[in-house]
């Protein structure tokens, strides 16, 4: 794994860990959603970088996913990516962080937004450790 590659990755796994200490404080969901996004938008990037990738500036999950795609079948769930998508791409201020159009995410979907991110991340995880160029 290349070191920017790892970089990536410890950065998401960051995410990870802020959202365990977070998960069941039920006025912070919101911020739940948030580092879920992160996490997997770093992973991505991630993958895209040992892939050696050029790719824009972008934080659509969607969009990374789809540069992701050819090389790591890690998204079975699209709706929950664009859900996730719209938690960061939508805000601009701070009180609209991690927020769903619909508004703050409940404590069950901020929870089902952890378990999604740490098995994209887990699973992006074991496709690097398998890599040749580890």
């Amino acid at each position: 794994m290349k070191p920017i590659t790892e970089a990536w990755m410890n950065s998401a796994y960051d995410d990870i860990r802020a959202m365990e200490q977070m998960l069941d404080l039920p006025d912070l969901t919101n911020i739940v959603a948030f580092h879920a996004q992160q996490a997997i938008e770093k992973t991505f990037k991630a993958l895209i970088e040992e892939q050696e990738m050029n790719f824009a500036r972008t934080h659509s999950l969607l969009r990374l996913s789809a540069l992701v795609q050819p090389f790591y079948d890690l998204v079975q769930d699209m709706n929950m990516l664009e859900k996730l998508d719209s938690v960061y791409t939508e805000a601009r201020y701070p009180d609209e962080m991690g927020l769903l159009p619909l508004g703050k995410p409940s404590l069950d979907e901020s929870k089902i937004f952890y378990k999604f991110s740490v098995q994209i991340w887990k699973q992006a995880k074991a496709e690097l450790e398998i890599t040749p160029n580890s």
